[in-house]
């Protein structure tokens, strides 16, 4: 039978099990989760916090990775600034990046969700205000996420991945685990 690992990835922490090719120690997987034989179904950027998933079973591993299969991945992001309606819907449209324009996507400004803290802080600037956003895309192009908030002039302070097709955070704190059935 084969196993999948919802983890609440935190801030600063490798998307792999083992730090190569850096003079200093970098926190890993391997730091939170002593599960062998599973790996990570996709990346989440070090700087970026939230839901990986993790699999022994590589057609999973695949379906779940694999941009051909259009799952849906949510991301809370805070933003610089207050995007207007119109930079709300370039998102949704879809942005102009040096690799291409995006696929459509769900694009809304929410409230503060109110997440855990986060290690090390957002920097707050008084005379710049900042927002939220719920974006939801069913593509994967590198650090996608905050080169749209960007390409529409609100430069992103945090991003958590909050679910990816049918998984979620709810309930799983930074740096927990739980095994889920497939």
């Amino acid at each position: 039978m084969s196993r999948l690992i919802l983890f609440n990835k935190p801030m600063n922490v490798l998307s792999q099990f083992t730090d190569r090719g850096s003079p200093t120690k970098r926190a890993t997987l391997s730091d939170y989760i002593d599960v062998p034989g599973v790996y990570p179904a996709g990346r989440l950027d070090r700087d970026s916090e939230g839901l990986l998933l993790l699999t022994d079973d590589g057609r999973l591993q695949a379906r779940i990775a694999d941009p051909k299969f259009k799952l849906e991945k949510s991301y809370l992001v805070q933003v610089e600034g207050e995007p207007s309606a119109s930079a709300v819907e370039q998102l949704a449209r879809g942005v102009d990046l040096k690799d291409g324009r995006t696929r459509p996507a769900h694009a809304e400004t929410i409230d503060d969700p109110q997440l855990w803290p986060r290690d090390p802080p957002i920097r707050f600037r008084k005379n710049v205000p900042d927002s939220w956003l719920r974006l939801t895309i069913r593509e994967g192009k590198n650090r996608q996420v905050r080169r749209m908030t960007a390409a529409v002039g609100h430069p992103t302070l945090r991003l958590v991945r909050w679910s990816i097709g049918d998984w979620s955070l709810n309930g799983i704190a930074p740096g927990d685990w739980r095994e889920v059935p497939v």
